[in-house]
């Protein structure tokens, strides 16, 4: 599979060995919602979807709303069926597999309370190993 990036947070989009290119949003839905100094990204997977994710520089949980996906953490590989939850460690980067149209979220520390996903996204994750070692001295 050839692997592209198509925005920050998720690199490559598969749909039954078909990529997609024409941005997320349309075929993969990603929505922002915020509390006081929380932020909540909620993703839609359909079923037979892949997604790689970057790599996530603060602990922070997520939740499995609803459906069935194996994520590959790290090289360790779990099956989770919603509703269910994880606490994500600093430095993990996912990779999932959407078995059922699912409905992934992830909760973030967001201190200033800012609205800005480009600043957020500075803050919570890396592109890079070597942009997380260098964030995370």
């Amino acid at each position: 599979m050839e692997l592209k990036k198509i925005n920050k947070e998720i690199i490559t989009i598969t749909n039954n060995g078909k990529t997609f290119s024409d941005g997320i949003g349309s075929f993969m839905p990603v929505t922002h919602e915020f509390a006081d100094q929380i932020y909540l990204r909620k993703m839609i997977m359909p079923k037979g979807t892949y997604a790689e994710g970057a790599i996530h520089n603060h602990l922070h949980t997520w939740f499995l709303l609803s459906g069935k996906i194996s994520v590959n953490n790290n090289g360790e590989v779990i099956t989770h069926v919603a509703p269910c939850y994880a606490i994500s460690q600093p430095g993990d980067q996912r990779q999932a597999y959407a078995h059922e149209d699912s409905i992934f979220i992830n909760i973030h520390k967001n201190p200033t309370n800012t609205k800005n996903i480009d600043e957020i996204e500075k803050e919570i994750i890396s592109l890079t190993k070597e942009e997380y070692e260098q964030q995370n001295k």
